[in-house]
């Protein structure tokens, strides 16, 4: 689908597209938003308004419908530095130092700006809080973020002050050494202690915004889970540890073996019995190399209110 990605500093950043078969028929904002999935149909439609969306070479408007074999070039504005403000927002930090800091996230708070997102993230926290010294190998639009984890995911991540610290978290984070564990509640029960899901991730063939079990395009994803507790026979208490980070990997996965996580309402059933506000799913145990030390160092999160409210409450009712 992608032909081609040309990125230079201070320049727009160009992506160009052959519209496949699956596709022809169907209206150009709906089919950039469908391909490139974290820009916002509203932000697609303001780019095809000020030009910068070109099919065969000219510009369209909204409505147009694409044809198979079209070429559709995308021009995004380069994001400028000043758009990206520190913000006073409370962080729970579990460990800091000259190198690293660590934070337990909470519910509901992006990770890094993005459309859509342009402030309040933990990005603009940190902003503040470590007076602008984060790493600067991921851009201006994710100073200091090595990894991430869903805006609805609460639990430990991890961002660095220097590009030194930034380059040693994320050689670990390319070879699978980093321990992950995370805490979730899923749909029905097991009747096996533990198990391993290996199967590769990618877009979604269709719905470009979602992930999925993609064996034809895919990446390699590996998650082993153990269950905690099995509540009734309905839910269940489970534990997974990521050998690879895919995005959304626990949740395709676990959807894959018919036990998505509860409040998933992508992955799983699309009305949420609890009302929560997103996936049941906590980062509960990060570890690695710490950059300066070379020791193993291992941080924990415990499981939010949320969490344990709902954890009582199917224990009372199973």
């Amino acid at each position: 689908m992608e032909e081609d990605f040309i990125d230079l500093p201070g320049e727009d950043t160009v992506i160009a597209f052959l519209v496949e078969e699956e596709y022809h028929g169907v209206r150009i904002d709906k089919f950039l938003s469908r391909v490139q999935d974290d820009l916002s149909r509203n932000h697609i439609q303001k780019l095809i308004e000020e030009g910068k969306v070109l099919l065969e070479d000219k510009p369209v408007k909204a409505n147009f419908k694409v044809k198979t074999g079209e070429r559709v070039v995308l021009y995004i504005p380069q994001p400028k530095m000043a758009e990206i403000v520190p913000q006073d927002i409370p962080i729970d930090i579990i460990y800091e130092d000259k190198d690293i800091i660590v934070v337990n996230k909470q519910k509901g708070l992006v990770v890094h700006p993005a459309a859509g997102h342009e402030s309040g993230t933990l990005v603009n926290a940190l902003l503040y809080h470590c007076k602008g010294e984060l790493s600067g190998i991921n851009g201006i639009m994710r100073p200091g973020i090595v990894h991430r984890i869903d805006r609805d995911t609460t639990g430990v991540i991890v961002a660095c002050k220097n590009d030194k610290a930034h380059q040693c978290i994320a050689d670990q984070l390319k070879v699978h050494s980093i321990t992950r564990r995370y805490q979730a509640i899923v749909y029905h029960s097991f009747k096996e202690d533990s198990g391993r899901v290996d199967a590769p991730i990618g877009r979604h063939p269709i719905d470009r915004k979602k992930m999925a079990i993609n064996y034809k395009n895919g990446k390699n994803a590996v998650t082993n889970y153990k269950v905690i507790e099995n509540l009734g026979n309905q839910y269940a208490y489970i534990e997974c540890s990521l050998e690879t980070g895919r995005t959304h990997q626990i949740r395709v996965h676990m959807a894959s073996i018919h036990h998505p996580l509860v409040g998933d309402t992508v992955y799983g059933p699309n009305k949420d019995p609890f009302h929560l506000e997103g996936q049941a799913l906590h980062a509960g145990v990060l570890g690695f190399i710490h950059p300066t030390t070379k020791e193993y160092v291992e941080f924990t999160a415990p499981l939010p209110d949320y969490f344990m409210e709902l954890l009582a409450k199917l224990r009372h009712k199973g």
